[in-house]
């Protein structure tokens, strides 16, 4: 073999095991990708109980309760679906029924998602691509952008 010959087998060899690790590693992630799952999506995967997620959509009109130590309850709708979520702290300050809402937390055995971190949209423009795009498929998205008040 030439000099050349076995530098080329070696490139090859290298360029092959590392498109084989990053194929796995696709592989082995491709659950934990996802930036958050909507409520379609949580009853329609069936989740287990105690398994972690993040789930995104709307706080559903109406839903809203403060109890005593910062215990708040409300739902997140994406429009189909909607799933009960229990929350103890500070909410953000920008968190508000009708608005977009990311929660990372686990569902418990009664079907009610228990969050420990509660995320607010930023503005009254912004909304998570993922969010979007699920509100989109399911009809209940208006698009302003591009539009002056």
């Amino acid at each position: 073999m030439t000099r050349r010959q076995r530098r080329l087998v070696l490139i090859g060899s290298g360029l092959g095991v590392l498109g084989l690790a990053a194929g796995l590693m696709l592989f082995a992630l491709k659950d934990a990708i996802v930036f958050f799952n909507s409520p379609t999506d949580v009853i329609e995967k069936h989740i287990a109980a105690g398994t972690r997620i993040r789930l995104g959509g709307l706080v559903k009109p109406g839903t809203l309760q403060r109890g005593e130590s910062l215990n708040v309850r409300f739902e997140v709708t994406d429009g189909k679906s909607a799933i009960p979520v229990a929350f103890q702290g500070v909410l953000p300050d920008l968190f508000r029924e009708g608005q977009g809402v990311i929660a990372e937390g686990a569902l418990d055995p009664a079907g009610v998602f228990k969050a420990d971190s509660v995320l607010a949209k930023h503005d009254e423009r912004y909304m998570p691509k993922e969010v979007a795009d699920a509100l989109k498929k399911q009809g209940h998205w208006k698009d302003d952008t591009g539009k002056k008040n």
